[in-house]
């Protein structure tokens, strides 16, 4: 099944593209390769989730975050590349928690990004190599995603 079906099958429904927040571009192909620059929640409105992990908010919600993160990219790639379909596979993630000193559990709330990126591509082609860091991030929200893909020829 192709992704752009898979997303329609299970009733996704993706939040606007945010516009570029700094100099940069939102997305970038390199050869066969497909860069997305880091991509914070997204609401289906149009506003940001805010939290911090371990402070306002718990690792259901942090996960629940991630996953609105992995919404937010593939309507970053839809707006800004056009044709999810031609993904073949997640390569890199790099996901950034926003957390307290405290939080340990990083890679369980990027898990909400992971675990929907392969329930789309499939778990060949939706798992990528993958760091989960915690740190502070901009305006308070609770995760902060980048990722790399590669393209079909």
């Amino acid at each position: 099944m192709k992704p752009s079906e898979k997303i329609k099958e299970l009733g996704l429904i993706l939040p606007p593209a945010p516009k570029p927040a700094g100099v940069y571009r939102p997305i970038l192909v390199v050869d066969n390769f497909l860069y997305v620059s880091g991509q914070g929640p997204v609401n289906t409105d149009g506003s940001l989730m805010f939290g911090r992990v371990g402070d306002d908010i718990d690792l259901e919600d942090g996960y629940a975050a991630a996953r609105q993160v992995a919404l937010t990219m593939l309507s970053t790639i839809q707006t800004h590349f056009g044709d999810i379909d031609r993904i073949k596979r997640v390569v890199k993630v790099l996901g950034m928690v926003n957390c307290t000193p405290e939080f340990r559990k990083h890679p369980l709330v990027i898990n909400g990004f992971s675990e929907l990126m392969a329930e789309i591509f499939g778990t060949e082609h939706g798992i990528g190599v993958r760091s989960a860091v915690g740190m502070m991030l901009p305006d308070n929200i609770p995760a902060e995603i980048e990722a790399m893909f590669e393209l079909h020829k």
